[in-house]
């Protein structure tokens, strides 16, 4: 993994900002060469999701130094690429039915939200879109947010069927940025208004117990690609392997440990109980721990 990584890692700000507000915005991410070169293959390409099996130019994004480095510093090291999107929005054409209506505010990964009983939800996953197109206005198909609201299971909808929620906010940023958000944050695309396409990457990330959400055909990328692309791209030394993972499962946490020290991989069950007996099992006989 490109060094450069450690450059970019979440700052305590960031990490506070994005606890706070479920979402980080992460400014000139992408060169603007990287950016005309995505934003050419999305146009041919069109939207859908399962983007690696597509085009190989887009696997550069998944371990990029620029964002991947705030991904694992809010999700840790056990981690993969579970879905990816391409996710294209035309100009409207202007009808009541088109923008005269209320949009889908939703929270991300559908039946995690209905499966899990009222309470707090846990984060799981979040996703980072790369945004290829200029929507530093409002009115362009912006990507809209209610900050603070994945704390939340449940917002209040005005009752005239179109206004959106108290809070509610549209993203404005020009191309090459990267937004970085929490899976439960209450999100909508926006209407288009204007005469530009708007082109976003979606990448989203999860913990590796956590099944991919499109359909990974990846197989042929993973047998050459390196330690750290291979983990995030599903590679495990078998079923146990992402809920009970061997060193070998997991070269994320060994680049971490080097490269950051140990507090940067020391989470808050193993400081309680032990960082082996969570981490890679009781011994090196038996690498993974028994759930008897």
């Amino acid at each position: 993994m490109d060094k450069e990584c450690v450059k970019h890692c979440l700052t305590e700000d960031e990490r506070a900002a994005f606890e706070r507000d479920g979402l980080l915005v992460i400014n000139d991410a992408l060169p603007a060469s990287m950016v005309k070169d995505l934003g050419e293959i999305v146009g041919r390409l069109g939207p859908g999701d399962n983007i690696f099996a597509k085009d190989e130019s887009f696997l550069q994004l998944v371990d990029w130094p620029r964002t991947f480095p705030k991904v694992f510093g809010v999700l840790g090291w056990n981690i993969h690429s579970y879905y990816t999107q391409i996710v294209v929005s035309p100009p409207q054409d202007g009808s009541m039915r088109q923008t005269n209506c209320r949009r889908g505010w939703h929270q991300d990964s559908d039946r995690i939200n209905a499966d899990i009983e009222p309470g707090t939800q846990p984060r799981l996953s979040v996703k980072v879109g790369y945004f290829l197109t200029d929507v530093s206005e409002g009115g362009r198909g912006n990507f809209s947010v209610i900050p603070g609201s994945h704390r939340k299971r449940e917002i209040e909808l005005p009752d005239d069927g179109v206004s959106d929620p108290d809070g509610a906010m549209e993203v404005k940023v020009t191309p090459g940025t990267a937004v970085m958000f929490d899976r439960r944050l209450f999100h909508a695309p926006g209407h288009n208004r204007s005469n530009i396409t708007r082109k976003v990457l979606f990448m989203g990330y999860s913990h590796r117990w956590i099944h991919p959400r499109d359909e990974r055909t990846v197989s042929h990328l993973i047998e050459r690609s390196g330690p750290i692309r291979r983990q995030l791209l599903g590679a495990k030394t078998g079923a146990m392997g992402t809920s009970s993972p061997r060193e070998e499962d997991v070269p994320l946490r060994s680049w971490m440990l080097e490269h950051l020290g140990e507090e940067a991989v020391t989470d808050w069950y193993a400081r309680i109980v032990g960082a082996q007996s969570v981490t890679f099992g009781r011994n090196h006989s038996d690498p993974r721990p028994s759930d008897s």
